[in-house]
């Protein structure tokens, strides 16, 4: 647990150093505040949760995975991490460091989203928890290009599309309902669905059933690489 709390310290103190990797994480956020402050509360035909609901989606199947592809690939890349295991820091033990601190800012980013968008109570617990739950989805991913990634540029080149794919098809399904029925079975997707409805009885088991499926697929996917890869070359 040491080590692993030491890793997850070192990673955010390489993201307060690196703004760019720092506007990644808040530049959502920030884009939902404006859009609802600004549009959404000026407007009596614009919900105020409307912007808020468009981006959550977004920002839950991008940010963690390119994120924990490039921290990944670029500490391959720099030989920094071989010097971790080296130093007697387990590869399980750093990843899970790595995406504890990836997943921590992300549900520091969502909740500043739900309170944008005027959730409390048991609505503002329901939004945090199932973007939490997408951006584990989507961190598997991200490990998984990652540790297939030698640099950092390769990793940008395979996590882009994928990223592409699970964050912008739930709004592209918004404007196209025939789209909307084949992109359900994206884990994004039904998180659309429920940040559209907020209510309890709109959180159903089929939903979390087809993430959990999409989860188990990117487990599977990072545990094939974990094995395949050895990340102290």
């Amino acid at each position: 647990m040491n080590r692993i709390l030491a890793v997850m310290k070192k990673q955010f103190k390489d993201t307060l150093k690196n703004k760019v990797v720092l506007l990644q994480f808040i530049m959502f956020p920030v884009i939902a505040f404006v859009f609802t402050e600004f549009v959404a509360k000026k407007s009596d035909e614009i919900d105020n949760f409307m912007f808020v609901a468009m981006f959550a989606p977004i920002y839950a199947g991008m940010i963690p995975l390119v994120n924990m592809a490039n921290i990944i690939a670029e500490e391959r890349e720099k030989k920094s991490l071989k010097m971790l295991i080296m130093s007697n820091v387990k590869p399980y033990e750093y990843l899970i460091g790595v995406g504890g601190h990836v997943l921590l800012l992300c549900a520091l980013g969502s909740l500043v989203m739900a309170m944008s968008g005027g959730y409390s109570g048991a609505e503002l617990f329901r939004f945090v928890f199932i973007m939490v739950i997408g951006a584990l989805a989507s961190l598997f991913v991200g490990a998984a290009i990652g540790i297939f990634s030698k640099n950092q540029s390769s990793s940008t080149a395979m996590a882009t599309p994928f990223a592409l794919v699970t964050s912008f098809i739930p709004m592209l399904a918004i404007f196209n309902e025939n789209f909307s029925s084949v992109a359900r079975i994206l884990y994004t997707q039904q998180i659309s669905f429920m940040m559209a409805d907020m209510s309890a009885t709109n959180f159903t088991w089929d939903r979390f059933a087809i993430i959990g499926a999409n989860m188990l697929v990117f487990l599977g996917l990072f545990i094939f690489a974990y094995k395949k890869v050895d990340l102290k070359d």
